[in-house]
Parts: C-alpha cells; sequence; structure tokens
C-alpha cells in the first residue's frame, strides 16, 4: 500500500486578533512539531501550498499564513483541515504515523495467525491503543505497549503482538 506523501496535521478551528492569525487544533504529538513547519498544504494532493509561521498557545497553534492579512480572510478557514509533506515530518526509529498504522494486519507473533486488521488508533493518556477488528466484526482494543506489540512493519503492514491472557475475551 502506498503512503500519501502529505498527512493531515491539524484543522482550522478559529481565529486569533484582527491581524488574520488562526486558531489551530493541531494533531501533531505537539504544537513544537507543527510549529516547525515553514510551509502547509490545504489538500491532501499538496497542490495548494502556503507559507505559514506558527506558535504555540496553550492547548492549540497560532498560525499566520502568507496573504491572509484580515480577520475575515481568516475566518473563511475555519473547518479547514491542513496538510504537511512527510519529507518535512521525520520520525525517529520505533515511531509510526497513526495513519500508516491504519489496515495493517495484525497477526500472533509466535503461530502467524491473522487476528484482524487496525482500524483506528487512540490515547488514553498512558499510552497509545490499536482498535483492532476482527474477521467476525468483533472489535478489540490492544495496549500498544512492549509487552504485546512485538513488532511493527509499515512496509509490510503488519504488527505482531503477543497476546496477554483475557485480551480477546468478550
Amino acid at each position: 500500500m502506498a503512503r500519501s506523501a502529505f498527512l493531515e496535521i491539524g484543522e482550522v478551528v478559529g481565529t486569533h486578533g484582527i491581524a488574520g492569525e488562526m486558531r489551530v487544533q493541531p494533531w501533531c504529538d505537539s504544537a513544537a512539531a507543527f510549529c516547525r513547519l515553514s510551509a502547509l498544504y490545504a489538500d491532501a494532493a499538496g497542490k495548494e501550498k502556503f507559507a505559514v509561521k506558527s506558535r504555540p498557545h496553550k492547548n492549540i497553534v497560532l498560525m499566520k499564513a502568507a496573504g491572509i492579512d484580515t480577520v475575515q480572510a481568516a475566518a473563511t478557514w475555519r473547518g479547514k483541515r491542513l496538510f504537511a509533506a512527510r519529507a518535512d515530518m521525520p520520525l525517529p526509529d520505533g515511531r509510526y504515523f497513526i495513519c500508516d498504522l491504519i489496515g495493517c494486519a495484525v497477526s500472533d507473533a509466535d503461530t502467524g495467525e491473522i487476528y484482524g486488521h487496525i482500524t483506528d488508533v487512540s490515547n488514553n493518556g498512558a499510552g497509545d491503543i490499536y482498535h483492532m477488528r476482527k474477521a467476525d466484526g468483533t472489535a478489540v482494543l490492544i495496549p500498544a505497549i512492549p509487552a504485546i506489540v512485538m513488532a511493527v512493519d509499515i512496509d509490510a503492514q503488519s504488527v505482531r503482538i503477543r497476546p496477554m491472557k483475557g485480551l480477546f475475551d468478550t
């Protein structure tokens, strides 16, 4: 499965001040990661590129886009999703973009038995939770901890786990 060259990283949720700044809800691990970007895209295909300057503000990001100089112009961006080039968002080893985990097959690390596929990833504050759907439609939540998740291979679209007792009990 080909990975998208552009990643959805946030949404404009409002304006800030009168000079065209926008309030953005970032979907990155941190507002700092968002603020390191100097260019964003208004679509997933990367066709509409624009320069930005951003700064963290409480639990959001304040972003100034080139050419947006009034509160009225900024207000037209409300609800718009923002994208970054994957190449501008390098990850350390062992870290993955959620969009790359979606659709990965989940299999037993010892037997190779396929349990299902990842449909979503959430975070409960203590760590990530992989949402898996079994072939029969049953949903299973898998804590993404080293004791359970043995290997992730994004290129092979595979997550190998060693399930703890009771993980699949309904």
